[in-house]
């Protein structure tokens, strides 16, 4: 009985087996069509609206940079924290004190002027203009 059985099993998977070799192979389903791509966000230019928190913590990081010998590092931290707050003089003197150790020295004349222009009578001011001096005129 249990062999009799076993067999009708066997008998039964082959036949459904065989039927569904003899059928036509089902239709590809039809692609939904494509919706557009959103942008991704880190394409995007980034914007800047002031947040003097934001530039102090880039000049924070910055320093940190400039401490460890990573002028390249530092001088982008300090670009970041002029467009997060373009009226920080800190900002502009770093800049142009990093630029000045990557032998940028039309970056660092740039950021020297705008530190000028925002503190005039600031405490590095001095300092500022014998550096300007020795970068040499506008070429």
């Amino acid at each position: 009985m249990i062999v009799a059985r076993v067999f009708l099993m066997l008998i039964l998977t082959a036949g459904l087996g065989w039927a569904q070799a003899s059928q036509p192979p089902a239709p590809a389903p039809t692609p939904a069509p494509a919706e557009p791509e959103e942008e991704e966000p880190s394409l995007k230019p980034k914007e800047y609206e002031l947040n003097p928190i934001q530039a102090e913590n880039e000049i924070r990081v910055g320093r940190y940079y400039m401490k460890k010998g990573s002028f390249r590092a530092a001088a982008g931290r300090f670009d970041e924290a002029t467009k997060w707050n373009p009226a920080s003089s800190e900002a502009y003197l770093m800049l142009g004190e990093a630029r000045e150790k990557l032998k940028d020295g039309k970056g660092a004349r740039a950021a020297y002027e705008k530190y000028l222009e925002i503190a005039p009578d600031g405490k590095s001011a001095e300092d500022v203009k014998k550096r300007l001096a020795k970068l040499g005129k506008k070429k």
